[in-house]
């Protein structure tokens, strides 16, 4: 795409002028302030004459129908279709980033999707996604766009989902979630030096954005942690996770431990063995967390989710697929009645471990 072709930069929220003629930008904890022509740390908000701009409005990475569960999202309509898109940039710096060549993008030409809000919500809706969720890189950054985008998809019936650090402020936060659906938070490790050493922000905004969520709105909550061998999967730092989590959302929130896999610039730290996610699995179980699962493996036994009353498999995954499902028409155990936590239809979806690209149709 030619950048003459590209949307003139979009009126940012969320910022305040200083006296010294910068602008400061109010969305995350990151504070930016900005002299005119500068961009923040994501890399997509800019001091542009006075006034912040979002660069990256109606521009995207790109387009892809995948199955719910990938994002990971194992209680929201399993096996449905998602409409999955994001842009460039992130207002965090982790260095295992998994989607590095588009969260940490400096060149505007791999945006190569021009989509308005409404456009988009019309593919979700023409191609048969229940949902769309703003992924791949950080939707906090593009919130203008992100909350376009739902209200356009909640006009059609579709729903929106947010796959997110939840590295955001107070009052951004409550109007951004407030648009979602559902959303899976990534709690990257459960220490303050692991957030500032390897991601170069703080730990309690994210707890402070898991407790509002859980506690404020309507939204259906997940939590994704990628265990780094050596750096987040101790079982003392997981054990105190866990009984967080158990503690202050209960033992409902569904957690997914996740395979690292080399990458950005911890090329030479090795994988994660399956061996310690399934003892984190344990060890968040012993918490009294009801629904704990593998991610990045193959692990049949880390896909199931259990009746958390008489621990009866319910729900059968292998990878992507879904292969038994047992809940009756108002997700409860078919053996003792028990209510599931999650938003479940009166049948699972059949979309499966499908991945498929999608071009949105675009005006002459």
């Amino acid at each position: 795409m030619d950048r003459s072709d590209s949307p003139s930069p979009f009126p940012a929220r969320w910022w305040h002028p200083l006296a010294d003629g910068r602008l400061q930008c109010d969305l995350c904890p990151r504070d930016c302030r900005l002299q005119d022509g500068q961009k923040g740390a994501c890399f997509v908000r800019q001091a542009q004459g006075g006034q912040m701009v979002l660069t990256t409005y109606g521009r995207s990475s790109g387009f892809c129908l995948d199955p719910v569960e990938k994002k990971p999202l194992n209680h929201f309509y399993p096996g449905t279709s998602i409409l999955s898109f994001g842009t460039a940039g992130c207002n965090l710096a982790c260095r295992f980033c998994q989607n590095w060549d588009i969260s940490k993008a400096r060149d505007m030409d791999r945006l190569q999707e021009q989509a308005a809000p409404e456009a988009i919500a019309q593919a979700a809706l023409g191609h048969g996604a229940r949902a769309v969720a703003f992924t791949y890189n950080d939707p906090v950054i593009f919130a203008e766009y992100a909350l376009d985008t739902a209200a356009a998809c909640h006009a059609r019936g579709i729903q929106t989902v947010a796959v997110t650090a939840g590295y955001i402020h107070d009052q951004p936060r409550r109007e951004f979630f407030a648009a979602m659906d559902a959303a899976n938070v990534d709690l990257k490790g459960f220490t303050e030096s692991f957030y500032r050493s390897l991601c170069a922000g703080h730990l309690q905004p994210v707890l402070d954005t898991l407790t509002y969520i859980h506690r404020e709105t309507d939204c259906w909550l997940e939590i994704t942690t990628l265990l780094i061998p050596g750096e987040n999967d101790s079982p003392e730092e997981l054990a105190a996770m866990s009984t967080w989590i158990a503690r202050e959302l209960g033992p409902d929130v569904p957690l997914h431990f996740t395979a690292f896999h080399p990458d950005w610039k911890m090329g030479d730290t090795p994988p994660t063995p399956l061996a310690t996610l399934t003892r984190a699995r344990a060890i968040a179980r012993d918490a009294g967390l009801h629904y704990v699962y593998t991610g990045n493996v193959h692990d049949p036994e880390g896909g199931t989710t259990y009746c958390p009353h008489c621990h009866t498999g319910v729900i059968r995954r292998d990878w992507y697929d879904i292969t038994d499902y047992r809940l009756d028409s108002q997700g409860r155990c078919p053996d003792c009645g028990t209510p599931l936590a999650g938003r479940f239809g009166p049948v699972p979806g059949t979309f499966g471990a499908r991945r498929i690209p999608v071009r949105l149709e675009t005006p002459d």
